[in-house]
């Protein structure tokens, strides 16, 4: 028993001194000719300050500046259609034409009965004057007179009677031209020549949709509102378009709206927006990007996008310090846009950062920054990101 418990203490002793061995080395400093780590190959890219547009995004729908039906407003048979589909016409333009005929015959017979009107009117204005002479005179009575005088009122009434009739039969006669009420493109027609036409056609003419200029309608995060409202009161905000994928810029516009009530469904507010169009990249029913400006911040620090990364505390980048190792830096990224991130605190002007090659890099990892084409041609496998614990 005395002899195994001697055993242990050595043994014990061994491994105490073993470790004690091992800290010491570890602890003092590298001998002369040990090999150093070897340096983790990187693209660097140093931090700018530049004048930033700060956007608020969104996404939103192309919605028409006015659309319209053209429906007859009478009835007839179609003898020409003046457009093609898809044609750009502008207001007044004629779209197709309705058989004349049977208004213009009825405008005729309206003309009839007022000349005809018209001469028993002057007739009777004659007559009277007669009378009235022969009355001072004493050579006719009065009762004589005034039925001559209510003859050419009712004459009178009925020459008023007939150019309202008139005028009437005008303004059916001009529903024989269907114009186009706004300016615009033209869609599918919906019928044909020779066919009736009527005023209860569920489908009209033809639909003309005005696009030059055209509106987007798109929502935003109702936190987003005072923001809003405080850069409008300093004056109009721009408002850009883009394609879904957010590599075409389509128009750029104002904003013309901020609607009067929240949607509590989704916590957001509409906004309409207004644009040219000019090149018709717009289009109705269109789904783009919406880009708010809201100001531009100058002299703003920004990276390369592809230098921030993410772990459980948040954002941080990768500083090359100056003896040319990885420096871990916590950053408030403010946005990110067109490849650039817009950092609000946690780095400073002209400081190099990691861009490229930051999964193998850790707190104090050396670094050797790669330049011209060895960066261009060097695989390092950005798309895998290590988090730092």
């Amino acid at each position: 028993m005395r002899l195994r418990t001697s055993i242990l203490a050595a043994v014990a002793i061994a491994v105490l001194a073993v470790g004690a061995v091992a800290i010491k080395r570890k602890d003092a400093p590298r001998a002369v000719g040990e090999v150093a780590p070897p340096s983790i190959p990187v693209v660097a890219g140093p931090v700018t300050t530049q004048d930033v547009p700060i956007y608020l995004h969104g996404i939103g729908t192309v919605v028409a500046y006015n659309t319209v039906t053209v429906r007859s407003q009478i009835q007839g048979q179609l003898t020409q259609i003046a457009f093609t589909e898809g044609q750009t016409v502008r207001a007044g333009d004629l779209l197709a034409l309705i058989d004349p005929r049977p208004y213009q015959a009825q405008l005729d017979q309206m003309i009839a009965n007022r000349d005809r009107d018209q001469a028993q009117l002057t007739n009777a204005e004659l007559n009277l004057n007669r009378d009235t002479q022969l009355l001072g005179k004493g050579f006719a009575t009065e009762q004589l007179s005034d039925t001559q005088k209510a003859q050419v009122a009712q004459l009178q009434s009925a020459v008023k009677a007939d150019e309202a009739l008139i005028e009437q039969s005008n303004v059916q006669l001009s529903y024989t031209k269907l114009t186009s009420p706004i300016p615009g493109i033209t869609g599918v027609r919906q019928i044909d020549v020779g066919n009736i036409i009527h005023p209860t056609d569920p489908n009209g003419l033809v639909v003309v949709t005005q696009i030059e200029p055209i509106s987007l309608i798109f929502t935003l995060p109702e936190s987003d509102l005072p923001k809003i409202q405080d850069q409008m009161a300093k004056g109009p905000l721009t408002v850009i378009a883009y394609s879904q994928d957010n590599k075409i810029k389509l128009d750029e516009g104002v904003l013309r709206l901020v609607n009067n009530q929240i949607l509590q469904a989704t916590g957001s507010v509409q906004l309409k927006a207004e644009f040219p169009n000019v090149a018709h990249r717009l289009w109705p029913g269109q789904l783009v990007n919406a880009r708010l400006l809201l100001e531009t911040r100058k002299d703003g620090m920004t990276v390369a996008a592809s230098a921030v990364q993410q772990n459980q505390k948040g954002s941080y980048v990768f500083v090359v310090s100056s003896g040319g190792t990885a420096e871990v830096r916590p950053v408030t990224v403010a946005q990110i846009s067109e490849g650039q991130a817009l950092i609000d605190s946690g780095l400073k002007a002209n400081e190099t950062v990691v861009i490229d090659g930051q999964y193998r890099l850790q707190q104090g990892s050396p670094v050797r920054e790669l330049h011209g084409k060895a960066a261009q041609e060097a695989d390092l496998q950005s798309s895998v990101q290590k988090a730092i614990p």
